[in-house]
């Protein structure tokens, strides 16, 4: 992605700053899914915690860098009433608004370590810059870093597994990281080129092996520190913090993150603690140090009664600053909402928002003449809905909320493909829907109908995917190529980014394809550039007041 103006000066700086804050290096927790809540209010944590280690931990921050202030001084609070404590992430720190993307992470980590964390688990996130970025952001956290199920392509782990923390009284508090096996479609292939997941069986087999590593060294306590979540599109392999807990024995508790659930509780009443997203929640794990065993756990809400470390906020109005500087002009106005929401939204139907964003893709390829090889009424656009990651009010509209809501800094790319595989891939993105599926296709110059009632034919298994081959196209039926029939056999050039060109998601048809090409174009710029030129800096009701009817559900 593009760096703002003078960040290398201003880097410097911020980490130089953040230097002045020391951070203890320590364990984390774990917990498993759940629909059910317990949530406290400061003033209700016991005023006495001596004897006791208490787990601070937040997961799926996504760049809100404003509640590290709050999440320090919550931690701090609880120390100054006589506990140890822990502070720990279970992953997806790195990504989610322009304050950390614009760095790549490396402001997350600078946020992370003057707040104090312990401990932390990668997210599928983390990976979202690739797996080189990833190891520089874990020698620059102060943290430590722990994950049991991400292998080099010889099986060697690549991450430490597990963490052990003895407290003052003898108590050893044993974690260990999981991450979603889901990273490997949810993250461009080509950025994690030699990293394997354990996923299905193998996914237990890596806890489990920790799990017993971790009782005979004499740990009181296991802990899961997870990034699995229990979304309903991960329980078809098996990869939610659930299923974990069903296939092993030996959990006393997992901090889980990935579904953003706010959870102290599994549906089941699984042992699973899962605080949300943004830093809306932290949760409390509170440990007796004479029975060795937990005593309770909630979740705090972090809002305005819970005051704020004065440092930790300093530091993040500096960057808050920075970026705003660069990224908080008027790019636009646009008399609609545009519909950036999961689900119902993006992961499930054609959005307007969607249709805008496919729709700036196709206009940055073909505003070139003749950089595709086929006629223009040959050019169709795909983006997966997953990476639509925000919604965008009437109003004004920034840089910053382009970039909110496409922050991963994927490249515009173009895969030149046979009309059957297009079809392919548009059933293998739609295989679940109407639920919820990253993959879900928004598009432009494509009319095509979903046939929910028509189940699945499920194939064979992707290769190094968690998602299908059809075995059959059953559920959907293309009308259309840019208002002219469409035709199997024809070769499509479809502009899209560089995460579904190389096989991301649901799109491993897109992968395997020969003939393909990066423009280089940085997606969200692409759609700046569309809106600031095309549209004139308007987004109006007439083009984008309803979505344009490109899918049809049925």
């Amino acid at each position: 992605m593009k760096k703002l103006n003078g960040f290398k000066k201003v880097l410097t700086f911020v980490l130089a700053l953040a230097m002045v804050f020391t951070v203890a290096l320590t364990p984390t927790t774990a917990y498993a899914y759940s629909t059910s809540a317990e949530t406290k209010v400061v003033t209700e944590i016991p005023k006495d915690l001596t004897g006791k280690t208490v787990i601070v931990h937040t997961n799926d921050v996504h760049g809100a860098i404003d509640g590290y202030a709050q999440v320090a001084a919550l931690r701090n609070e609880i120390k100054a009433r006589g506990a140890e404590v822990i502070l720990a992430d279970a992953g997806d720190y790195s990504q989610g608004t322009p304050y950390v993307s614009t760095t790549k992470g490396v402001y997350a980590v600078t946020m992370m370590n003057a707040a104090g964390y312990d401990l932390a688990t990668l997210g599928n996130h983390e990976f979202d810059y690739g797996y080189e970025q990833v190891k520089s952001n874990v020698a620059r956290g102060k943290f430590k870093t722990i994950c049991a199920n991400i292998f080099d392509a010889k099986g060697k782990l690549l991450f430490d597994p597990t963490y052990v923390y003895t407290t003052a009284n003898g108590v050893k508090i044993g974690f260990f990281g999981m991450d979603t096996p889901e990273t490997q479609t949810k993250v461009n292939p080509a950025l994690i080129k030699g990293v394997k997941f354990a996923e299905k069986n193998e996914l237990y087999t890596s806890a489990q092996t920790q799990i017993d590593a971790l009782k005979a060294q004499g740990c009181d306590l296991v802990i899961c520190l997870g990034h699995l979540g229990v979304d309903d599109e991960s329980a078809p392999d098996g990869h939610r913090s659930v299923d974990m807990l069903a296939h092993t024995t030996g959990i006393d508790l997992v901090i889980d993150g990935h579904s953003h659930t706010v959870m102290t509780a599994g549906e089941n009443k699984e042992a699973v603690s899962s605080t949300g997203t943004k830093n809306a929640n932290a949760g409390i794990v509170i440990i007796d140090n004479v029975t060795k065993k937990i005593e309770d756990r909630f979740l705090v809400e972090l809002n305005d009664t819970v005051v704020k470390d004065p440092a930790i906020e300093a530091l993040s109005k500096h960057i808050t600053d920075l970026v705003d500087a660069e990224y908080g002009v008027e790019l636009a106005k646009s008399e609609v909402d545009l519909n950036g929401n999961k689900a119902p939204g993006v992961r499930t139907e054609e959005t307007n928002l969607g249709d805008l964003i496919a729709d700036g893709l196709k206009w940055s390829v073909l505003k070139e003449k003749g950089a595709v090889s086929v006629a223009d009424d040959h050019v169709v656009a795909i983006t997966n809905g997953g990476g639509i990651r925000a919604s965008i009010k009437a109003g004004s509209v920034t840089k910053k909320d382009i970039n909110t809501v496409l922050p991963f800094g994927n490249t515009v790319a173009v895969v030149y493909v046979k009309g059957s595989v297009l079809l392919e891939a548009l059933e293998a993105s739609t295989y679940c829907t109407p639920g919820a599926v990253g993959g879900f296709p928004q598009v432009s110059g494509i009319k095509f109908t979903v046939d929910t009632t028509v189940p699945f034919a499920q194939g064979e298994a992707y290769p190094e995917s968690t998602y299908y081959k059809p075995a059959a196209i059953g559920r959907v039926t293309i009308e259309s190529i840019n208002g002219k029939p469409f035709k199997a056999d024809d070769t499509y050039a479809v502009v899209t980014n560089n995460f579904v060109a190389a096989g991301g998601d649901t799109y491993y048809a897109f992968g395997s394809a020969v003939n393909q090409f990066d423009t280089g174009i940085v997606m969200d710029e692409a759609v700046m550039d569309y809106v600031n030129t095309q549209l004139g800096g308007k987004i109006t009701a007439k083009d984008y007041g309803t979505v344009k009817g490109n899918i049809t559900l049925k």
